[in-house]
């Protein structure tokens, strides 16, 4: 299994998700210090190169890949990423099932401004703070989404690539 959590940066939300899925943050979550966020691998550590890019985050407990993705407003790189995973299994003979998870609506408006400021003026002595109080404000949903990718990803089905857009955890 293959699990791709994905979001507009690739920065934030999906390096929480990552985090959570491989056990770095364990559940259930106490209200994380702002060092903790912070020390999140890959959290607000991405920049424009990185876009596009499948960022590996290791092997959870039971030896399934995480990666994670910026596709930024582009909504075909998903679909792109599926329809060419299905080449490979066409022609390949490829035996794992691959998860794309949608982290995007779990952003609260703190974490979009502060990626806002961090990331696209390099303003960290404000984007910081707000990233730090968005993680926090969005930290227990982010956790449900992993649980529940995870939940989908072991019920029996046909189908080698699912995409989980997550759309009932929209703010």
């Amino acid at each position: 299994m293959i699990y791709i959590y994905n979001d507009y940066g690739g920065t934030h939300t999906t390096s929480l998700a990552a985090a959570l899925h491989l056990q770095i943050i364990k559940p259930p979550i106490t209200p994380l210090t702002k060092e903790e966020i912070l020390a999140v691998p890959y959290f607000n550590k991405m920049t424009k190169k990185d876009f596009g890019k499948l960022i590996f985050h290791g092997q959870d407990s039971d030896g399934h890949s995480v990666y994670t993705i910026g596709r930024k407003s582009d909504k075909l790189v998903v679909p792109s990423l599926k329809e060419f995973g299905l080449l490979l299994f066409e022609h390949f003979q490829v035996e794992e099932r691959i998860i794309f998870s949608n982290t995007s609506p779990t952003v609260p408006l703190p974490m979009s401004l502060g990626g806002f400021f961090s990331r696209g003026l390099k303003i960290d002595i404000i984007g910081v703070p707000l990233l730090v109080m968005g993680a926090k404000q969005c930290i227990q949903t982010i956790s449900e989404l992993v649980e529940l990718t995870k939940e989908v990803a072991n019920t029996p089905t046909q189908e080698k690539i699912i995409v989980l857009e997550n759309q009932q955890y929209q703010k």
